[in-house]
């Protein structure tokens, strides 16, 4: 069973994760000289055509003129340039796991493959780390801890590419502890197509840099709305010494908890739903004792037998194990209902992370999905949680359907909601609601079952989570194109309010500045201001 549900986690999360660089602070650079020229093109025809093509998503394929294989910043001008001046719109990938078609869209004539741009390193010229886009998070987690013992708070999908993951505001298992990704991001190379063509830009978080805005947008605006990443360096604020990034841990303590559905009453369920939201409100001021604690409730439909808890914390941190029980104490209290698995269980701590044979990539027959996303500012109330528990029992869910309630909070609220792109700041969990299945012929039912449960619990704003005392908006991350159909969101609230708040109105100045054009861009893409 244990087996089983890390195979559940990782595949729904995921339907849901340098060589020395130029150096060169604020500054607009030329493309590295004697490096080819041109990327590689890949066109309709090529047998390499079909196997580039598809996302991890397999709801949407598009069919580009061509898919540029990129290696280096100077070909991705070269590929943007050609794009721009053939009047044809073009879209970056670095690891295909975008929820929604914003890579296939069939507007997309030109597809940008960053894949072969992922190396890791340290670049003592910016005193950073350096990664490229095209480095999946595993790799970035392994490199940074075999050169360095060092690590970001990033996802737990080691398949997921840095160039995306970054840009949205990553996070994981670390993030109540050490805060977001980009609370450690400290420059951002980027390919930008503004007034004077297409050129590499370096911005940084350095006060009095002429280009800060640009590195501002890449702190959770979201990619493909500004220019195209080929290279991000990671410097923790303040630090000093030879330890720039957060310690690596080295062991992980995990728990993981299952219980039967045929034991659990609709009272008992939403008791334990209580508790979870009561705990994280409680326990999630940055620096406190059970800031080290991750918790993630996979709550499964009931066509599956069971839901599921896992908890991960580092353990090497004194009194993980007394917190852990502590944890699972405060969770189960009233609930009358006692686990058919109680497993706790250490090991390495990279392995977790790192290791492709968890189920991460999941079922090739199962990889058509959807995801909706939102933020908690504390437990869902008791409408929300009937909706809740009436969906994921009701008699049109599957097995692969379901919500994750993920722990958030600690240090990620420690940075204020203007100092970066990530506006959600004073948040205590996040909610992900997912569908998975085989093939094209289930995509209507399985569409309306996550729509209908989405909406039911935030019903009395409008089916989206609008802002307020317990909602707080979602994560471009997890982008939801739902939320521009008035069908779904019939709040009046504005998709991109919903995903940025009032730091919309900034990204839509720095937009206006670095691509005046609109070269870049998706559905729920940043908009040229008006």
């Amino acid at each position: 069973m244990t087996e089983r549900h890390e195979v559940s986690r990782r595949l729904l999360l995921t339907g849901a994760g340098a060589a020395a660089g130029a150096g060169l602070v604020g500054s607009a650079v030329p493309a590295v000289a004697g490096e080819p020229a041109a990327p590689v093109s890949i066109r309709p025809g090529d047998p390499r055509y079909e196997n580039l093509l598809r996302g991890n998503n397999f709801r949407f394929t598009g069919q580009p003129d061509e898919i540029r294989v990129a290696g280096s910043a100077g070909q991705v001008v070269r590929a943007v340039s050609d794009a721009v001046r053939s009047g044809r719109r073009v879209a970056p990938r670095s690891g295909g796991h975008c929820f929604e078609n914003f890579t296939a869209d069939p507007a997309v004539k030109v597809l940008l493959d960053l894949s072969p741009m992922d190396e890791v390193g340290y670049d003592p010229a910016m005193r950073a780390f350096s990664v490229q886009p095209g480095a999946t998070l595993g790799r970035v987690y392994r490199r940074l801890y075999q050169g360095w013992g060092v690590t970001i708070p990033g996802g737990s999908c080691p398949a997921v590419g840095a160039g995306g993951h970054f840009a949205g505001g990553g996070y994981g298992a670390l993030s109540r502890r050490h805060g977001s990704v980009v609370d450690h991001l400290y420059g951002v190379e980027v390919v930008v197509a503004d007034r004077d063509g297409a050129r590499v830009v370096v911005a940084t978080r350095e006060p009095g840099d002429p280009h800060h805005d640009l590195w501002w947008a890449h702190t959770g605006g979201g990619g493909g709305n500004f220019g195209v990443v080929t290279r991000y360096w990671l410097r923790s604020p303040g630090a000093t010494g030879e330890r720039l990034l957060p310690a690596s841990p080295g062991e992980m303590l995990e728990c993981v908890l299952a219980w039967s559905w045929e034991d659990m009453t609709e009272q008992a369920f939403t008791t334990l739903l209580r508790n979870f939201g009561a705990w994280h409100e409680q326990h999630s001021e940055p620096g406190g004792r059970a800031a080290g604690l991750y918790a993630i409730l996979l709550l499964t439909h009931r066509s599956s037998g069971y839901f599921s808890l896992a908890v991960q914390i580092d353990g090497g941190l004194p009194g993980a194990d007394e917190l852990v029980g502590e944890f699972v104490a405060a969770l189960t209290a009233g609930t009358g209902v006692k686990p058919i698995e109680d497993l706790r269980r250490r090991h390495s701590w990279l392995h977790k992370l790192t290791w492709p044979g968890t189920g991460e990539s999941g079922d090739a027959g199962t990889r058509r999905y959807k995801n909706k996303a939102a933020y908690f500012r504390r437990a869902p109330d008791g409408d929300q949680l009937a909706a809740i528990h009436r969906h994921l029992t009701n008699n049109t869910g599957t097995p692969a359907s379901g919500l994750l309630l993920i722990g958030y909070g600690g240090q990620i609220r420690a940075v204020a909601p203007e100092a970066t792109a990530i506006a959600q700041r004073d948040v205590v969990m996040k909610a992900v609601y997912f569908t998975a299945w085989a093939d094209k012929g289930g995509d209507e039912a399985h569409l309306t079952w996550v729509r209908e449960f989405y909406r039911d619990v935030y019903l009395a704003t409008g089916g989206v989570p609008v802002p307020g005392e317990i909602n707080d908006g979602s994560y471009i991350n997890y982008p939801d194109v739902d939320l521009l159909d008035p069908a779904w969101n019939a709040s009046g609230v504005p998709a991109r309010t919903l995903y940025y708040k009032d730091n919309y109105p900034r990204l839509r100045r720095i937009k206006a500045r670095w691509d005046p054009r609109g070269v870049f861009g998706h559905a729920l893409g940043v908009e040229l201001s008006g």
